[in-house]
C-alpha cells in the first residue's frame, strides 16, 4: 500500500526593511507560531531562529549578538545564528529552531510553513 505524503507549503510573509533591523542586533517578530528573532551581523548577515534560548526559553532576540553567534541575555548560552545549535561548551546542549528567510528588494520575508 503506498502511503500519500503532502509536501508542507511554505507561506512566505513580508516582516519589514532590512534597515529595520540593527548591526550586532535584533528584532522580534511576533507570529501565530511563536515570536521569531531576526539578527542582523556586524557584516549585514541576516538570520533568523525561534526566538527562545533552548536553555531556558530566554528571548534571543534581546541578547548580544557577536560574530555569527547571539549570547542569551538569561544565562549567557552562546547561539549560533546560522543553525541554532549551542557553540564551544554550549555545543550539543540544545538547538533553537531556524526559520527560513529570504531578502528580496530590501525587504525580510520569513517563510512559516502552513502559512
Amino acid at each position: 500500500m503506498n502511503a500519500i505524503v503532502k509536501t508542507p507549503q511554505v507561506a512566505w510573509y513580508d516582516v519589514g526593511a532590512v534597515t529595520d533591523v540593527p548591526r550586532r542586533g535584533a528584532r522580534r517578530v511576533p507570529t501565530p507560531r511563536g515570536d521569531i528573532a531576526v539578527f542582523r551581523t556586524g557584516d549585514g548577515a541576516l538570520f533568523a531562529l525561534m526566538d527562545a534560548c533552548p536553555h531556558k526559553g530566554g528571548p534571543l532576540s534581546q541578547g548580544i549578538v557577536h560574530g555569527r553567534s547571539v549570547t542569551c541575555p538569561l544565562h549567557g548560552r552562546v547561539v549560533d545564528l546560522a543553525t541554532g545549535e549551542g557553540v564551544g561548551a554550549d555545543k550539543g546542549m540544545g538547538c533553537a529552531p531556524v526559520v527560513p528567510l529570504e531578502v528580496r528588494d530590501g525587504r525580510l520575508f520569513l517563510g512559516l510553513v502552513g502559512g
